[in-house]
């Protein structure tokens, strides 16, 4: 996952370690050449008077010269620590930058991302002797999970909040809903809740009958109604069933659509009138890169969203989508898509995600 992206920000620490370390190396040695002390020449001897009680001539001290910078760096030298300032990490700054935005990392979220290295390294001390690389991993580690945020644990919620939890699902076609709600429902079975499924993609044919068959395989009861049918009152249903049965959680499809179709974006708006969900999960592809990151910003605008679920996060070599989706719109990310399996979805947890991008292999 995210190979391209994690192969290029090895490169780019080693560059700002790189430059660090030759930034230390210089003012070393510009330290010992300022502290080394010069052979004095040899004083004549005073010849001695014979006349005694002659006057003491005093002599005016002069006033010491305060520290300069350039003493403070020398200073900080000797104290074997060195400054490190925003010329010894300009360069690695701007391929750092353009790494993320090669990498579909949104524009500014990139630029969140520099920032923070800028403030976090600039003006810094830095101990000699120490991993200028460390140094650097640890700064952009706190950059990414800065502007990943926290991202949200679906089973907490469950538990902290009145049943049945009634999840809606909404995205673009194509983007793998259907089988994203049945591996969130296969997931949330192995934990232990109970799960009833909504079929509200009344419009695509044969939406009813795959749903069916993934309910079927992972053993959870699935309501839908005919084709064509008003996906509100199929939802209506659900609810009421889950209700009934003391379900804890109901997850509910619909029909895949874009944010610019007027008609399907209203009917949406009823779906969640009628519903009423304690979430909104806007589901794409991370694949889809800065694609995914516009559509997101669209559809919460549209019709808002409350967390985002990004599927073929395992195929995506770059992993703009990831880093910059929860960023952009100020939704927390909740599952990635891994695989084909129903297991293959995985909770979005920031710190994990972070260490595998910087991990060594």
């Amino acid at each position: 996952m995210f190979k391209s992206l994690k192969d290029r920000l090895k490169g780019v620490s080693k560059k700002f370690g790189s430059n660090i370390d030759e930034a230390i190396e210089k003012e070393s040695q510009l330290s010992e050449a300022d502290n080394r002390i010069p052979e004095m020449p040899e004083e004549p001897k005073p010849e001695l008077s014979e006349e005694k009680d002659q006057p003491v001539i005093q002599t005016e001290k002069k006033p010491e010269k305060k520290a300069g910078f350039g003493s403070k760096i020398k200073v900080l030298v000797t104290e074997r620590e060195v400054l490190i300032t925003e010329k010894d990490i300009s360069e690695p700054l701007e391929e750092l930058e353009l790494i993320l935005l090669e990498n579909d990392v949104a524009f500014d979220t990139t630029e969140a991302i520099i920032s923070h290295m800028k403030d976090d390294l600039a003006g810094q001390r830095r101990k000699i002797g120490t991993s200028s690389e460390k140094f650097v991993t640890d700064a952009l580690k706190d950059a990414l999970l800065e502007v990943l945020g926290e991202g949200f644990l679906l089973t907490d919620y469950i538990d902290s909040h009145e049943k049945p939890v009634k999840v809606l699902f909404t995205g673009v076609n194509g983007a793998g809903k259907t089988t994203t709600i049945a591996k969130v429902a296969f997931y949330l079975k192995s934990k232990g809740y109970s799960v009833v499924i909504g079929s509200g993609d009344t419009f695509r044919a044969g939406a009813n009958q795959q749903m069916k068959t993934h309910a079927d395989r992972i053993g959870v009861k699935v309501i839908s109604h005919q084709e064509g049918a008003d996906p509100s009152a199929v939802l209506f249903d659900t609810v009421n069933y889950a209700k009934a049965h003391n379900i804890d959680v109901v997850l509910a499809d619909t029909a895949g659509r874009f944010h610019n179709k007027g008609n399907l974006m209203k009917q949406l708006e009823k779906i969640r009138r009628v519903m009423n969900p304690d979430i909104v999960a806007y589901v794409d592809e991370a694949v889809a890169g800065n694609d995914a990151v516009i559509r997101a910003e669209e559809f919460n605008s549209a019709v808002g969203t409350d967390v985002v679920v990004l599927t073929k996060a395992d195929m995506d070599t770059k992993g703009g989508a990831a880093i910059s989706i929860a960023h952009t719109i100020g939704k927390p990310l909740m599952f990635l898509g891994m695989g084909q399996g129903y297991d293959d979805i995985v909770p979005f947890e920031p710190e994990k995600m972070v260490e595998e991008l910087l991990e060594e292999d």
